[in-house]
């Protein structure tokens, strides 16, 4: 896997110095002040859109940021964890919190930047009324995406979920107590949702892919998540423990949680990504 993504690296950011030490000794550099290079990695919408964004604030102060995008919700936290990232930008923190306890992993939260609400999103049905006896709807199957998932069928009154789920909780379809539809839930990988909208009556997808399908949260789904989840939910840039406080991280703080960051962030998605700083 090291070697793997030390070669993405390479090859697609031109990263001399990760080519030539197999892209393991970033951890050590995360700090240093001689190194003005930062490499995060992150989904394609909207954080890596977000971090381009930030580009010309950190070049003002001395900084490139180099943005290595991944369009699966594992290898990002695999590539932190071996040091050939300085900070990746995909996640909110109860699924880092579960992918920490899954793999005896050390990383954390380093900048709480936004929120992407959750969305009901219509395929072969159009509305949750019509919804028939039987119909089938698909949901994320990791962890801490699925429980998010399955309070939102609750919210709308589609299930009843066991008494303590709350969005801390790892559900699963076990923990449906009450299913008066007779709905199949269909677990699959959460970037395959949007595409399989074709397939089921309706999909539970996650911010950045219905995103990335020219889906907006606001517009086109059905009903969205309870906004208390917010803080629950918030988008982090995470890092490996101790370097919180580095130079770098600190440099991507401020520049991420710029004036012209957010401002790109309300005028580019609509309520689709909502700033949380």
């Amino acid at each position: 896997m090291k070697k793997r993504i030390a070669a993405l690296l390479a090859g697609a950011l031109c990263l001399s110095a990760l080519a030539g030490c197999g892209g393991g000794n970033n951890a050590q550099s995360a700090g240093g002040s001689d190194d003005k290079t930062i490499t995060v990695g992150a989904s394609p919408t909207p954080h890596a859109e977000i971090l381009n964004a930030a580009k010309d604030v950190l070049a003002e102060a001395g900084w490139t940021l180099e943005v290595v995008e991944f369009t699966d919700y594992v290898t990002p936290n695999t590539a932190l964890v071996e040091g050939d990232l300085d900070a990746n930008y995909f996640q909110h923190i109860p699924y880092l919190n579960n992918f920490n306890e899954e793999n005896g992993a050390d990383l954390v939260s380093a900048i709480e930047m936004h929120y992407e609400p959750f969305g009901i999103y219509p395929g072969k049905t159009a509305t949750l009324e019509a919804l028939a006896d039987g119909a089938t709807i698909a949901v994320p199957n990791d962890g801490s995406n699925e429980t998010r998932a399955l309070l939102l069928l609750q919210d709308a009154g589609l299930i009843t979920l066991a008494d303590g789920i709350d969005p801390t909780s790892d559900a699963t379809i076990m923990d449906i107590v009450d299913n008066p539809k007779n709905l199949k839930i269909q677990e699959i990988a959460a970037e395959q949702l949007a595409r399989s909208l074709q397939d089921v009556d309706m999909a539970v997808i996650n911010g950045n892919y219905a995103l990335q399908a020219d889906l907006n949260a606001n517009e086109d789904s059905l009903i969205t998540e309870n906004p208390e989840y917010a803080q629950v939910y918030v988008n982090t840039v995470a890092c490996r423990s101790g370097d919180e406080n580095s130079e770098k991280i600190q440099a991507l703080a401020e520049a991420l949680q710029s004036d012209t960051v957010k401002q790109f962030i309300e005028d580019t998605y609509k309520g689709a990504v909502m700033p949380m700083f």
